[in-house]
């Protein structure tokens, strides 16, 4: 049973999939596809150039750079009011999947062994009194 025309009451039954919030286009239609959706494009290449790195060795360098880019990836999401391909869900639902994913990867790569950047001290003493 449809809503009534005047009614801001959801319909008994959805028909269709409704579109993410931004999840518009970047640029108008005029551009060429690849343009309209610059920013997942960003995101995608940022991590792809990552994954380039750690396969040519510079395995921490290469993770950094994954994790910034999806830390791009929520600001941009963030910013702009049509991102493209780069809006999944709600904004503040794509905003804190990425931003919590982006820290996560960063965090991890500068505690990675050997030499790690970061160092928590408390850590030593979880590992050891649960695995050891």
């Amino acid at each position: 049973m449809p809503a009534e025309p005047g009614s801001r009451r959801f319909p008994a039954w959805t028909r269709t999939t409704a579109r993410p919030e931004g999840g518009g286009r970047a640029i108008g239609g005029h551009a060429p596809a690849p343009a309209r959706q610059w920013p997942i494009l960003l995101v995608l290449g940022g991590v792809a150039l990552g994954l380039l790195l750690t396969a040519a060795g510079t395995f921490r360098a290469g993770i950094v750079l994954i994790g910034a880019s999806l830390l791009a990836g929520g600001l941009l999401r963030w910013l702009l009011p049509s991102v493209g391909m780069l809006a999944v869900r709600s904004r503040f639902t794509d905003v804190i999947t990425y931003v919590v994913l982006g820290t996560v990867i960063v965090l991890l790569a500068l505690m990675a062994q050997p030499d790690p950047v970061l160092e928590f001290p408390f850590l030593e003493d979880v590992v050891r009194f649960s695995v050891r």
